[in-house]
């Protein structure tokens, strides 16, 4: 079970007690806001994306974010393209809903997008559809070994 490789990547950080699992779903950025009881914005979602060359890219961003085809495209020099359930699963390890930046196979680069840094605190899932926990953006890049801070994001409303 992915929460399991998630919660034991954690414990390597000190930090797998901060995980929260819930009695309904936070598959979504709305879901998990209402089972945690915040603002949407403050959820860390991971998009899966294709490299373009059979693998992916991840980025996550605040949940009140998505992609800007613009940006991506000037910034990975590809076309922002997402993937499949069944890529998703086979690429990262996570089903949809609990894809996250923890505890991925190896080479999976992981890109955090500026929106997330206006924040305290954020929360990514923890590996199922049915988790999170709350940490700060710099623990965040940390943690998830990202490759780098990106502004590959626009706001929902733009």
């Amino acid at each position: 079970m992915s929460i399991d490789k998630v919660r034991a990547y954690l414990k390597e950080f000190g930090i797998d007690g901060r995980i929260r699992e819930f009695d309904v779903s936070s598959a979504t950025v709305e879901l998990a806001a209402i089972a945690l009881g915040i603002d949407g914005a403050r959820i860390a979602k991971t998009i899966s994306l294709s490299s373009g060359d059979g693998g992916c890219i991840l980025v996550v961003t605040a949940g009140d974010y998505k992609i800007d085809n613009r940006k991506f495209k000037d910034r990975f020099s590809l076309k922002p393209k997402m993937l499949s359930h069944e890529e998703a699963l086979s690429l990262t390890g996570h089903a949809v809903g609990g894809v996250c930046p923890f505890a991925l196979p190896e080479g999976v680069p992981v890109y955090l997008d500026e929106s997330l840094r206006r924040f305290e605190t954020v929360f990514p899932a923890a590996g199922s559809s049915n988790s999170a926990l709350e940490m700060t953006p710099d623990e965040l890049f940390k943690v998830s070994h990202a490759v780098e801070w990106v502004d590959v994001c626009k706001s929902r409303e733009a």
